[in-house]
């Protein structure tokens, strides 16, 4: 089975938009996207956002809809971080694509999609000013970021620039609904709700982590996915947190739950990340002493990322959460 899968497109790029109308979520962001269609004069832009919230499809999508698809292959260049983009690129490769002559309807421009551009050089970024400025005639560029902030401001002023939020759980549903169907998954709610969870919004890590699941054991419930993710199912976090907001802190079996989880390989980090997601939505406590564990486990967190990711760590966090 799993070979077969092998053969074909990861779905991730299988079920990619091809049209705007197809993108979901940020209704109004892409709106304004689709009167740039309309209208035909696309601005330079810069579309910031997490990670595998559409930025790059919503790009390609708008660039496939100014072209049409006899010019889109050759009107278009697309640069990714994984490509070198110092200054001998933006002096070389881009430069030459922005002097290429391409006959395209009048009002219409070349496109230089620039992916995630906030990992470009400052000598590079400074670089694009001169070209942006000379070329702006024939050729327009659309920068895809995780944060719009890492962009120098020159080139933050000479663009538009376009927000993407999270994508809803329901958005991220809907769109895994409609593969399941197409594929023919086998599947329960559980296994989808653990999609949801894992994700937090982000529709490529969904995608992947659905055909994973599926290509590794053809059924999706939520202790398969977690297993494919390799983090610890949040039912055992929200028992081990339980036990520690209860009336006296039951600080015992808590340390026992995180024993079996430490032995099965489970890092801080996993252990950690997981108890903040579970605590916001951990039922019968106030919502003061919600705020008090997740500020504990905030401070674990900051600790763990600074290095400090040991068992001693964890059972101290286990045990201030019990004299909470």
């Amino acid at each position: 089975m799993s070979f077969a899968l092998s053969l074909e497109l990861p779905w991730v790029e299988k079920y990619r938009p091809h049209k705007l109308d197809d993108i979901v979520g940020n209704e109004e962001t892409v709106e304004r996207l689709k009167l740039i269609a309309q209208d035909g004069n696309m601005p330079h832009m810069i579309i910031s956002g997490l990670p595998g919230i559409g930025k790059t499809t919503s790009i390609h999508c708008l660039a496939y809809e100014l072209l049409g698809p006899e010019l889109y292959q050759s009107a278009t260049l697309e640069l990714n971080a994984s490509d070198d983009r110092g200054i001998d690129v933006v002096r070389n490769k881009i430069k030459q694509f922005a002097q290429t002559k391409i006959r395209l309807p009048p009002g219409r421009h070349k496109i230089i999609i620039l992916d995630e551009a906030d990992s470009m050089t400052p000598g590079a970024q400074q670089a694009l000013r001169r070209t942006m400025e000379i070329y702006s005639n024939t050729t327009r560029f659309a920068f895809a970021c995780n944060q719009s902030s890492k962009i120098i401001e020159p080139l933050q002023s000479r663009c538009a620039i376009l927000r993407y939020n999270k994508l809803a759980d329901s958005q991220v549903l809907e769109r895994l609904l409609e593969i399941v169907k197409a594929e023919e998954v086998q599947y329960n709610s559980e296994g989808l709700q653990a999609l949801i969870f894992t994700a937090e919004g982000d529709m490529r890590q969904a995608i992947n982590n659905l055909q994973s699941t599926v290509a590794g054991f053809g059924f999706v419930n939520d202790v398969n996915v977690f297993k494919i993710v390799d983090q610890p199912h949040p039912l055992v976090i929200r028992k081990l947190l339980t036990y520690c907001c209860e009336e006296g802190g039951k600080i015992d079996e808590a340390i026992a739950l995180l024993d079996d989880l430490w032995k099965k390989g489970y890092s801080a980090i996993d252990i950690v990340t997981s108890s903040f997601k579970v605590a916001k939505t951990l039922p019968g406590i106030s919502e003061s002493k919600r705020l008090e564990v997740i500020k504990e486990i905030g401070f674990v967190h900051m600790r763990v990322l600074e290095g400090v990711s040991t068992y001693l760590q964890l059972c101290g966090l286990f045990a201030k959460l019990c004299e909470i």
